[in-house]
C-alpha cells in the first residue's frame, strides 16, 4: 500500500477544519502518518488516530519555530525518508507552499500546488487562472508533494481509531545554519470570531464601505460570522490582509457568503466562489458580483446591512 505524510504545523490544542482535510485526503491515497512541528497535546493525538493516522513524527529539535522555514522543510525531508512516504500533503498557505517547493528541491520530487482534490491513483486537481479553470496533473517523480486548498473536502474520521507510534526524526544542525531566524513577533488579539477559511458564515465588505468596516462587522457579530475583505480594503489599510479573500488571500467556502460594496471582480471570486450561497450587496447594478449571487440587493449597504442585522437580532431575541 502507498504510503502518505501529513505535514502539520503548530496544530495548537485542536486540529484545525484544513488539518482534518488533509488527513481525510490522505486516507484515500494510501497508509497515512502526520509529521507535527509544534506542541503535540493528547487531544490532538487523538484526533490524529481516529482521523486513520498510523505514526506521528516528531522533529529532535524543538526550536524549529525560531527560523523561517528552512528547518521545517529539513524535517519534513527527514520524515518522509523515516516514513517511506511516496506523497507528501501540507496546506496551500503561504509557508506550505514555500516548504513544499524546499521539500521538492531536496527530494527531487514533483510539487503541484493549488490542489483542490486528490484521485487515489494520486491525480492532482488544480485550480488555476483564478479560479476559472481546474487542470489535471501527476508527477512522475518517486514522491510527489501536494499543497491542497481548504474547504476542498468534508472532514470525516476514519472507521477504525488508529493508535498512532510516536517516532522521532533527527534534524540535523545544519539545518538552521545560515536560516533566517525570526526575533520576534506580536499577537493577533482575538476578535471571538470564527476563523475566517472555516467559517460557515463570512460578511466580507470591499472599496464601497469607503473605509467603514463597523456594518460589515456587527452583521458579522450578529451572525456569528466571520469577516472578510477584498483586496482593495486591505491595500487601502481599512483592515488587516489576514480578512482578505480572493486568488492572493485566503480562500473560504462558507454555507453562506455576503459580500458587501465588493465589485466582485475575477480575483475575489476566486476566493469565494464555491460557497453555497452568496447574497451581493452593492449600488451597482451592473456588478459583475451580481452575476455569480444567488440573491441580489441593489443598495446602499450603510442602509441595508444595519436593517438586517436589527432584524436577526429581533428573530434571535
Amino acid at each position: 500500500m502507498a504510503k502518505v505524510l501529513v505535514f502539520i504545523d503548530n496544530p495548537g490544542q485542536a486540529l484545525k477544519k484544513s488539518s482534518l482535510e488533509l488527513l481525510t485526503i490522505a486516507r484515500t491515497l494510501g497508509e497515512t502518518a502526520v509529521a507535527v512541528n509544534g506542541t503535540l497535546n493528547d487531544d490532538v493525538a487523538g484526533a490524529f488516530g481516529s482521523h486513520g493516522a498510523a505514526a506521528i513524527f516528531r522533529p529532535s529539535s524543538d526550536d524549529l519555530d525560531a527560523y523561517l522555514v528552512g528547518p521545517k522543510a529539513a524535517f519534513l525531508a527527514g520524515a518522509v525518508a523515516a516514513s517511506g512516504a511516496t506523497t507528501v500533503l501540507l496546506e496551500n498557505s503561504f509557508d506550505g507552499k514555500e516548504i513544499a517547493a524546499r521539500l521538492g528541491i531536496k527530494l527531487g520530487a514533483g510539487v503541484i500546488t493549488d490542489v483542490v482534490a486528490v484521485d487515489p491513483d494520486g491525480t492532482a486537481h488544480k485550480s488555476v487562472l483564478a479560479g476559472s479553470y481546474t487542470t489535471t496533473a501527476k508527477a512522475t517523480t518517486a514522491v510527489c508533494v501536494l499543497t491542497v486548498k481548504p474547504n476542498s473536502v468534508t472532514p470525516e474520521p476514519a472507521g477504525a481509531a488508529a493508535s498512532p507510534e510516536v517516532l522521532t526524526v533527527d534534524v540535523p544542525e545544519s539545518a538552521s545554519a545560515g536560516a533566517a531566524r525570526i526575533t520576534g513577533r506580536t499577537d493577533k488579539p482575538a476578535s471571538g470570531r470564527p476563523d475566517l477559511t472555516e467559517a460557515r458564515i463570512v460578511v466580507a465588505g470591499g472599496r464601497g464601505v469607503d473605509g467603514d468596516f463597523g456594518p460589515v462587522e456587527e452583521l458579522a457579530d450578529a451572525l456569528g460570522a466571520a469577516v472578510g475583505a477584498s483586496r482593495a480594503a486591505t491595500d487601502a489599510g481599512w483592515i488587516g490582509h489576514d480578512a482578505q479573500v480572493g486568488q492572493t488571500g485566503k480562500t473560504v467556502s462558507p454555507q453562506l457568503y455576503i459580500s458587501a460594496g465588493i465589485s466582485g471582480a475575477i480575483q475575489q471570486k476566486a476566493g469565494m466562489q464555491t460557497a453555497k450561497v452568496i447574497v451581493a450587496v452593492n449600488k451597482d447594478a451592473e456588478s459583475p458580483v451580481f452575476e455569480i449571487a444567488d440573491f441580489g440587493i441593489i443598495g446602499d449597504l450603510f442602509q441595508v446591512l444595519p436593517q438586517a442585522t436589527e432584524e436577526i437580532k429581533k428573530r434571535k431575541g
